[in-house]
């Protein structure tokens, strides 16, 4: 048997093999958006099969009896605020350590480091004292404030990125008459843009579908984001499963499709910072 022959057999078998692994991790989700189009009767009778009809019927229930609108509003400001300012904060923070490495900045980085080692639940105390201090419990600028906390992840991963830099760039703006902020937002941030848009993706996703944070500090009605509009729709639609994976798929709908859109700016972000020199 030929080398080439060996690759072609080898190649098709991991191939059946992702692509079957790939069938299982799907099929949950295909159960829930299938049965979004069924009645609670057809629903019980085949679970997994296809509709005998199509019907959006749970769709216009969901959206007559929940105020699904207001909370992807309530979802969209808190997460395009809260990745904007993790992301500036990240970038300018490692921007900060990478021009000026010293002793203390390796300290400050170490310290940074220990935000991984401490499990969010133990500052969960600390953090609702604070924002009950400043007047920020049960508001979504509350929750932009707290998601800054992702401001850390932003830094660790950019300043491995933006290490890798020739130097000699700065170096040659700074000549130029460039101060810090020019050669920042004129010359770093094109570089390091596969980066960014990598951690963007990551952070929006995190964001969108975190359920902890703002279950703790939102409480009302009208203030709460759509993964809280599925937890509410868990209690009030029990004995209605298919109106409540309607819910569920509604809230899923606009990160899948992000995700999908930005999916090859993913892949070039992460190849580029392993493989740049």
């Amino acid at each position: 048997m030929t080398i080439t022959r060996r690759r072609r057999i080898r190649t098709t078998i991991l191939s059946v093999v992702v692509i079957a692994l790939a069938l299982i991790c799907a099929s949950p989700l295909y159960v829930v958006i299938v049965n979004t189009f069924k009645s609670s009767g057809e629903m019980m009778s085949n679970p997994f099969g296809l509709p005998s009809k199509f019907s959006l019927e749970n769709y216009r229930h969901a959206f007559e009896s929940l105020p699904i609108f207001r909370a992807l509003a309530n979802t969209v400001i808190v997460t395009v605020a809260g990745v904007a300012l993790q992301v500036i904060i990240g970038a300018l923070a490692a921007y900060g350590m990478v021009q000026k490495r010293s002793r203390f900045t390796a300290g400050i980085g170490a310290f940074l480091l220990l935000s991984f080692v401490l499990p969010g639940q133990t500052l969960l105390i600390p953090q609702y004292k604070m924002e009950a201090g400043l007047g920020l419990v049960d508001t979504l600028t509350g929750l932009v404030v707290l998601y800054l906390a992702g401001s850390t992840f932003c830094y660790f991963l950019v300043v491995q990125y933006m290490m890798k830099l020739p130097q000699e760039l700065f170096e040659a703006a700074r000549i130029d008459g460039a101060g810090p902020l020019r050669i920042f937002w004129q010359i770093v941030l094109p570089l390091i843009r596969p980066i960014l848009i990598t951690v963007i993706v990551f952070q929006t996703m995190g964001t969108w579908n975190d359920f902890m944070t703002p279950n703790i500090y939102i409480s009302s009605p009208e203030k709460q984001t759509i993964v809280l509009q599925v937890f509410t729709a868990m209690g009030q639609f029990t004995t209605n499963w298919p109106l409540f994976m309607t819910i569920t798929t509604i809230a899923l709908i606009p990160v899948f499709i992000f995700f999908i859109l930005c999916q090859k700016w993913i892949v070039a972000g992460l190849v580029a910072g392993s493989v740049k020199e």
